[in-house]
């Protein structure tokens, strides 16, 4: 994709995001915070409600544990398996996390609503991960629940 054409959506059949989300049980979130304010945190808090296991990734070593969680300081420091690689972090490191992400044994990569590389989707893609990108798991979990009310008055 070229550079300047970063309006690209990446486009995911409803029933391949669902499957991911439904056989995945372990995340590792690269970029997590402990700031309640910052995005991620609120997706990590949400995902952890509703049950998946969730494992934070900050390189910061100040950051030990956000949401009584212990927090790892790279994916090579996590000491289980995991699923799902969610990436927070900017779009410019996802091939080097998708390497990463490849080097653990992941089964699915994930950027975050702004986060995609045709380079690292390719990557991983071709490591037999399976992708989605520029795409939230707290969105899309919730998603089949969002029915319209054409019923309401304006």
């Amino acid at each position: 994709m070229p550079e300047a054409d970063i309006s690209r959506l990446y486009d995911y059949s409803p029933n391949y995001l669902a499957d991911i989300l439904r056989k995945t049980q372990t995340i590792a979130m690269v970029g997590a915070s402990p700031d309640k304010t910052k995005f991620s945190y609120g997706v990590l808090r949400v995902l952890h409600e509703t049950g998946y296991d969730m494992i934070p990734v900050n390189p910061r070593p100040e950051v030990s544990e956000i949401r009584e969680l212990k927090v790892y300081r790279s994916l090579e420091e996590i000491d289980r398996p995991v699923d799902m690689v969610e990436v927070f972090r900017p779009k410019e490191e996802l091939f080097g996390i998708a390497q990463q992400a490849i080097g653990i044994g992941a089964k699915v990569l994930w950027g975050q609503i702004g986060v995609y590389d045709d380079k690292a989707a390719r990557l991983a893609e071709a490591a037999g991960l399976e992708v989605v990108m520029d795409r939230c798991p707290k969105i899309e979990l919730f998603r089949p629940f969002w029915k319209p009310r054409l019923d309401l008055g304006i």
